[in-house]
């Protein structure tokens, strides 16, 4: 009897063939037509939602600036200048009332600056983290041990007499980014004199801030004498040595796992493990850009601190676009030694990663609806694939949110989850086969799996990638096989 019923239902069909407007509704073609649509459409909310990542990023980027604006920047220290004056007269011609010339005699004051002969620089750093509400920045204490001598004064080259200088009046200058960073006043020994080091800006315009003693040397074999400089200085990032001297030794130690060694010069000997770091350089002056010693007051350094970003593109072409028109003998980044202390986890820059393969993931999951729409037989409506499309766009709001208060794996983990249950429930309710959602949920489990073993590799992620995807296409390819594609032109 059913039998029949069918037969009966068959014949009617092939009198009564679909109409125009059926053939449209129900071809495969045009159903792959506005599933590619879709999936460009789907790129709108996945730039707002790089939008969303962008502003909290800013967000914490102005935090931490305020931080470091309060506890001390990025700090730059450099090797001590030997700062001695001395006299000299300069002539000038003036015209008197009617217009004859005559000469002016003035004595004026300048400054020979000498830079030592050798350095050696020990830096204990301990950096930590400084929290403000959600977000937290990477602040640092510092206790600098600095100790070298000075090479005797050439007069002769300088063409400067021996009695024109005044060597009573010679002064030790170090440069310091921020002074908001010295928590202890530094403290100069030179020869067996002990001398407290003070602010004093307006006599000298070398950095940013000059530290200053008063030496009152004896005669110009005074200088010879050696120097140790002991303080402590707070800063925030990165901390950043200018050698200056002849041959510089630097050794920098820390209780820090993530130390990035930028600037100009790669350490000699480095040592990193889990919970702290030490670094050895040996720098001589062959790099250096200023003479062993000079007439006149010029700014030593430019620092711009182009290294601080994580994500570090061209940052030689940087240092060398920002110093261009200075003059050459002014420092510049690539002129000094700098360690990053970065954070162990920086969870907007992995979201951005992860967002960035959001379009994969939903043309994978659309295509793997589709699949399973022609296989199974169970037509799957269009609002039901925005309705997926805005779920997985979900996923990325999630998992920023979460990471702001979690960290980036737990976050990871919870929203994946939260998306595959929450579609694979919903495929099971279209389909009404338990099967079918229980097979979706270990696809979308292999998609996200392969996004997180993306964002791990970093120097293999592209050939992981390509072949990943590779693989993936094989099977499309061979479950595409299994489709009789030609049976929707005849219908």
């Amino acid at each position: 009897m059913e039998t029949n019923n069918q037969n009966q239902m068959e014949n009617q069909h092939d009198q009564n063939p679909p109409s125009l407007y059926d053939k449209i509704v129900n071809s495969s073609v045009l159903k792959m037509g506005v599933i590619f649509f879709l999936t460009i459409l789907m790129l709108i909310p996945l730039n707002l939602v790089n939008d969303l990542i962008n502003e909290r990023k800013l967000r914490e980027t102005s935090v931490s600036s305020d931080i470091s604006m309060k506890w001390g920047r990025s700090q730059v220290v450099s090797s001590p200048i030997l700062a001695v004056p001395y006299k000299y007269v300069q002539e000038t011609f003036e015209k008197d009332a009617k217009g004859k010339e005559f000469a002016v005699k003035t004595t004026v004051e300048d400054w020979i600056f000498i830079l030592p002969e050798q350095t050696h620089v020990k830096v204990d750093v301990q950096p930590e983290y400084l929290k403000r509400g959600i977000y937290q920045s990477v602040v640092y204490t510092s206790k600098l041990d600095m100790r070298g001598s000075f090479a005797k004064i050439d007069l002769e080259s300088l063409n400067i007499p021996n009695e024109a200088v005044n060597w009573s009046q010679a002064k030790m200058i170090i440069g310091i980014e921020d002074v908001k960073g010295v928590s202890i006043t530094p403290n100069l020994t030179f020869g067996e004199n002990n001398i407290t080091m003070k602010m004093n800006g307006n006599l000298f315009t070398l950095f940013p801030n000059n530290l200053v003693s008063d030496l009152k040397l004896a005669d110009e074999h005074a200088v010879t004498s050696t120097f140790q400089i002991k303080y402590e200085l707070k800063g925030s990032k990165s901390f950043n040595f200018l050698p200056l001297a002849n041959q510089t030794k630097l050794n920098i130690t820390g209780n820090w796992a993530n130390p990035s060694f930028n600037g100009g010069f790669l350490p000699d000997d480095r040592s990193v493990s889990d919970s702290n770091f030490s670094a050895v350089w040996n720098i001589p002056s062959f790099a250096r850009k200023m003479p062993q010693q000079w007439v006149g007051q010029y700014k030593i350094y430019n620092f711009q601190d182009l290294a601080l970003s994580h994500e570090i593109i061209d940052y030689v072409s940087e240092v060398g676009h920002a110093s261009a028109g200075q003059s050459s003998q002014v420092a510049n980044d690539m002129d000094m030694v700098q360690v990053n202390f970065l954070p162990e986890v920086n969870n907007y820059q992995k979201t951005t990663r992860a967002a960035k393969y959001g379009i994969l993931i939903i043309v994978l999951t659309f295509a793997s609806l589709f699949f399973t729409e022609i296989i199974k037989k169970q037509r799957i409506h269009i609002v039901q694939y925005i309705l997926i499309g805005a779920a997985m766009v979900l996923f990325y709001s999630l998992l920023l949110a979460f990471s702001e208060h979690f960290g980036f794996n737990i976050a990871y983990l919870i929203s994946a989850a939260a998306t595959i249950l929450l579609i694979a429930s919903f495929i099971h309710m279209i389909t009404k086969n338990k099967q079918t959602g229980l097979l979706f949920a270990g696809i979308l489990f292999l998609f996200y799996t392969f996004i997180y073993v993306l964002m791990q590799l970093r120097d293999y992620s592209l050939i992981v990638g390509t072949i990943g995807i590779f693989i993936i296409l094989a099977v499309l390819m061979r479950v595409s096989i299994k489709v009789n594609w030609f049976q929707f032109d005849r219908k």
